[in-house]
């Protein structure tokens, strides 16, 4: 079995030379970059950082779910914010989509992010069905 690429309509479609997601040989799935366009509209949902937040969670979970993941298996994100200082309003929602083994995270301050969103998030999850 070869890497293999992930697509869903459950998610924004891929704008360049990448794919939503790649499923690995080794049962892993990782997400590109997700922002918070909302797949159905095309249109970035409220510029909160919470709204924000949860769109693009449900944007992972979209990729993670077409790929054979969930939230459940993911064991790394990385999340990109324009504003540290927004942190705890991001972590808030974070933590109601991760309750019970949160996996590990990164978090990094960028100077900017594709179409001046707030946050940025991407994951690693295992597969759990083929």
């Amino acid at each position: 079995m070869e890497k293999k690429p992930v697509t869903t309509d459950h998610a924004p479609k891929a704008i360049g030379p990448y794919s939503q997601g790649m499923a690995t040989p080794q049962g892993l799935v990782f997400t590109a970059g997700q922002i918070p366009i909302d797949p159905a509209t095309g249109e970035i949902p409220g510029s909160d950082i919470a709204t924000q937040t949860r769109q693009v969670l449900e944007n992972v979970k979209a990729v993670l779910e077409a790929g054979g993941s969930g939230l459940d298996s993911v064991i790394k994100t990385t999340v990109f914010m324009k504003d540290l200082g927004e942190f705890a309003a991001m972590n808030e929602v974070y933590a109601t989509y991760f309750r019970e083994s949160p996996p590990a995270r990164s978090t990094v301050e960028v100077s900017r992010l594709p179409r001046d969103v707030r946050v940025e998030i991407e994951a690693v999850g295992i597969v759990t069905s083929r």
